[in-house]
């Protein structure tokens, strides 16, 4: 188990929580993987985006439907809050290949692990020149579960 410093915070409702373990295991075995926006008070929408590499250890967003999110958060003045995906069979931690393309520094990247399937868990992280940093995650005014720090 590798150790990061936990530093900030995500806060999420229950709906987009729930929505996110619940697109985690609808494809499993393979990594799903979308997009979050907020309106500057929460959550506004959860994008998911289909995995062009359909892959059980990679993802790699669909690129017309990722442009098309990414447009619709400016269209309505929305920003980026997080990028997810998950990990079907590793933990909720960072691998080699996620810090590498970690190319949007001021996103929180957002990993589900569904390594234990009846105990899902959802860790968050800054990742920023290489440095992985855990952020606590919130639900509805909750620290919610991480599993293993």
């Amino acid at each position: 188990m590798t150790r990061v410093p936990i530093e900030g915070h995500i806060e999420l409702d229950r709906g987009t929580y729930d929505a996110l373990i619940a697109h985690a295991r609808s494809d499993a075995p393979y990594e799903v993987c979308g997009l979050l926006a907020t309106d500057g008070e929460g959550v506004a929408a959860h994008y998911e985006i289909p995995n062009a590499a359909r892959s059980m250890t990679y993802y790699n967003m669909e690129p017309k439907a990722l442009l098309r999110a990414m447009h619709d958060m400016e269209d309505r003045g929305w920003d980026l809050l997080a990028i997810y995906h998950s990990h079907p069979h590793t933990e909720a931690f960072p691998s080699a290949t996620d810090v590498e393309l970690a190319f949007y520094p001021d996103a929180t990247y957002v990993i589900v692990s569904l390594q234990e399937p009846d105990q899902p868990t959802l860790r968050a992280f800054s990742i920023r020149n290489g440095d992985v940093t855990e952020k606590i995650v919130i639900v509805d005014g909750e620290e919610a579960p991480a599993g293993p720090r």
